[in-house]
Order: structure tokens, then sequence, then C-alpha cells
């Protein structure tokens, strides 16, 4: 069950100075923090629903969500199901593919339970989130009403000062730029101005690069309500890494919060193996932990950098939030079958997701269930049916100096025959040669 610390805390946390000390805000609207201040305030971000699962460079967002509720204002996820089907220009090249109505229902669905890991959106409180998707009031909204009521507020000269728009348009740009997506920041203001009237929106926040897009809903709200109508601005700097590789991409594509897309193993793992540098960054962004906390854990970096303190922790906090303490504790223990020296029980507990993910990479062969249950010699099924070793003689001399393990388990007798028996989760067979190489043997139907 997971808990929420506006409703644990009666400490009133002061929100832009949190995100500040956090490194957490790029630039913001003169007047956020009177507004802030001046009482319970709504504010919302916009996150595209073109997957079923969130990834790691939503988190940012997510977490201002967080923190914003944790100051007992009231957070509103927007789900971008009309935007969505559109694309957003800022900072690409090109256009994305468009979804329908049933797959952008399914998404929200799926990036809703994701949220509800974040954010509290059952309890009764007044500062309970809320979830929106702006597909709801785009869908019967005609386009002569909306350049009617809307497009005449804004001026192209206004739209096409936007940065975003200049740098599709510029020399560089390999592509042009359709109406479809110059029209977005349009879209994108109407969102802020609907909020506005029916939930007493005043704030959207998001990345630096949605600033453009961002200050065109407070214009649009101020030309169409009033100049006594205030609405706000807030983002944050975009994350990157410190050898200026993009955030959140590996070798195999997004870090996703969906255990079908990243396992919960790689999941911890990206996080565990991130530079000193980025997990001192990284632990202020993606965590609630104190600022106390925080420097004492900066500390004990600084005073012992190869027990990588940060990364553990970092590694720790999020893997909770996003998935379980199950999930975490087996990401540790399956670390230390690879990195340390876990017992053969310890590597029979890890499920096949687990065990898999473990050892991606390492050589793998295949060979015949059919021919386990008979039994193979253990000489002839890791020189002939797999290339473990290259010869009888070599595989002999290793096991005579104890440098062979099957299962976690030292290998001493090199006549020994193996069988189905001695597979993990009746399916693999796991061999080391030395400390550091792997091979995993799968038993096929």
């Amino acid at each position: 069950m997971l808990t929420f610390a506006p409703f644990l805390n009666n400490n009133t946390m002061n929100f832009v100075e949190e995100l500040k000390w956090r490194g957490m805000i790029q630039d913001m609207m003169p007047g956020v923090e009177e507004q802030l201040q001046k009482e319970m305030t709504s504010a919302y971000v916009g996150i595209d629903p073109t997957a079923d699962s969130l990834h790691i460079g939503h988190l940012v967002g997510v977490m201002m969500l967080r923190h914003f509720q944790r100051a007992r204002h009231r957070p509103i996820a927007l789900i971008g199901g009309a935007t969505g089907m559109i694309g957003d220009p800022s900072m690409k090249s090109a256009e994305r593919n468009l979804l329908d109505e049933e797959t952008l229902r399914h998404n929200q669905n799926c990036i809703r339970q994701q949220l509800a890991r974040f954010l509290d959106f059952d309890s009764d409180a007044p500062n309970a989130a809320k979830l929106v998707n702006n597909y709801d009031w785009m869908k019967d909204y005609t386009f002569l009403n909306f350049i009617r009521d809307i497009g005449k507020h804004i001026t192209v000269n206004y739209m096409m000062a936007k940065e975003s728009v200049k740098k599709r348009l510029g020399a560089e740009a390999s592509v042009g730029m359709s109406f479809t997506e110059f029209s977005y920041q349009l879209l994108q203001g109407y969102d802020f101005l609907h909020l506005y009237r029916h939930e007493g929106c005043r704030l959207q926040m998001g990345g630096s690069d949605q600033w453009g897009n961002i200050t065109t809903g407070t214009e649009l709200i101020r030309r169409t309500l009033g100049p006594e109508s205030e609405a706000f601005a807030l983002v944050c700097p975009l994350i990157t890494k410190a050898d200026g590789g993009k955030f959140g991409k590996t070798e195999s594509g997004n870090v996703w919060l969906d255990r079908r897309y990243t396992s919960p193993y790689k999941f911890y793992q990206f996080w565990l193996n991130v530079s000193d540098t980025d997990a001192a960054k990284y632990i202020k962004i993606f965590t609630s932990l104190a600022q106390d906390e925080i420097a004492a854990l900066e500390q004990a970096q600084a005073e012992a950098p190869h027990l990588r303190a940060l990364q553990k922790r970092l590694a720790r906090e999020v893997t909770l939030m996003v998935h379980s303490e199950d999930d975490y504790d087996a990401a540790v223990e399956a670390s230390g079958i690879l990195f340390g020296d876990a017992t053969s029980d310890a590597l029979r507990r890890l499920d096949d997701e687990t065990l898999l993910s473990v050892f991606e990479g390492v050589p793998q062969y295949g060979v015949s269930r059919e021919e386990l249950v008979g039994g193979v010699k253990a000489a002839e099924l890791f020189t002939a049916k797999t290339a473990i070793f290259p010869s009888r003689g070599e595989m002999r001399k290793m096991v005579q100096n104890g440098g062979v393990s099957v299962n976690k388990e030292k290998f001493t007798d090199y006549e020994a025959t193996i069988t189905a028996d001695n597979l993990i989760n009746d399916k693999y067979l796991l061999v080391q040669k030395g400390k550091k190489n792997y091979f995993l043997i799968t038993a096929n139907d």
C-alpha cells in the first residue's frame, strides 16, 4: 500500500524552494510564488499518450506533480489524447505517427495506473490529483468554432516567433512544417484555457522545450478572459547525462516503467550504473528524499566513492516507487548473482524474466531437452554440443584448477553427467568459467 506525504506531514512545503534546491527550475513567470503562497493552486503537466507505458523521460514532469501535491497543492495530469493525434513540434525534426481513439484510451488507462504510484488520485483530500484527457473536450469541437473562438486571439506573428516553430522552418530543417503541427501550440493553449475555466487551473508545468507552448496558453487566457485573469508557467531543465548522451536511452532503447518493456532488474541496473556526477543530480530530481538526507549520502560518496552510496540509494528509491519492494529485493539479489558471490539457491529463486535479464548478452546455446532427460556427459555438452570450451583438454584442466561452476556450484567432476534434474526452472543451465565468463544453456522442447 502506497502512502503519500501530503497527508502525513503537517508542515507546508514551499514548492518553488523545493524545486530550486533540487535543480528542477529552468524558468518561471513572475508571480508563481505569490500565487502558490496565496492559496491551494491547481497545476497541470501534459503527458504524451503515444505508448501504453511511461518511460523515465516522463518522470521529471511526474516528480514535479508529486512535489506539487506534497506541497499541498492540486496536481492535474493531462493525457494529450487530442494533441497526441497531431504531434508536438517542440525540439523535434519530424512529425510522429497519429493514433486512433481505441489505442489512446488503452494507453490512457495504462498510464493512469502508473501515475497512481506517484500521485494520490483516490483520497477525499482537497488536493487529490486528477487525470484528464484533452480528447474529451476537443472531439466535438468543430474546426470552424475553434478558429472563430480561439484562433482569432493569437496572431500568426506571435506563433511564428516561437522557437519551436522557427527551428522547424529554419535553414537547418530537412523538412517543412505542416499546418497540423503549426496549430499545436493553439491546441495546447486551449487546454490551459479549458482547465483554467473548468478546474481553476492557474499553472502549467513542463520541460523547458515547452516554454513557448505554455506561454501561448497564458497569453490566450489573458486575451480571452481579460488581463485580470492570471495564469502562470514554470518549466524544468531538460535532463542530460554528464557525458552528453541522451538521458533514459540505452542500447536497447527507452527505459520504460512497464515491466513488459523493461524488467525491474534492468530498471534497477540503469540507475545503479549512472555516473557519480549524474547520481548526484538524479537523486535530487527523481526521489523525494529530504535535502539533509541527500547531503549525507553525498558526503558518504565523497569519503568512499567505491561504495557508490548515491547510486545504490537512487536505484532503491526509484525502483520502489515504480515497481515494488519484492521487485527491488529480487533485483538486488540478481545483481549479486552476476557481480557477487551468490549461491545456487539465489540463482534458483530467479523467475525466467529476471534470469534472462541478468544474463542478457552472455553467450547462449540451445540443446534438446530430450537429450538431457537421458543424460549427457558434461565434457560432451560443454565442448561438442556447445562451444563453451574449445577442447576437452582445456575443460579438464580448468575443472581440475577449480575454475568451473555450474549453476553457481563448483564443478569438480570432469566425468559427471548432466541431466534435466540439473536445470534451473526446468529450462536453464548456467556455466561459469573463471570469475566473469558466463554461458547460458537453454533446454528446448
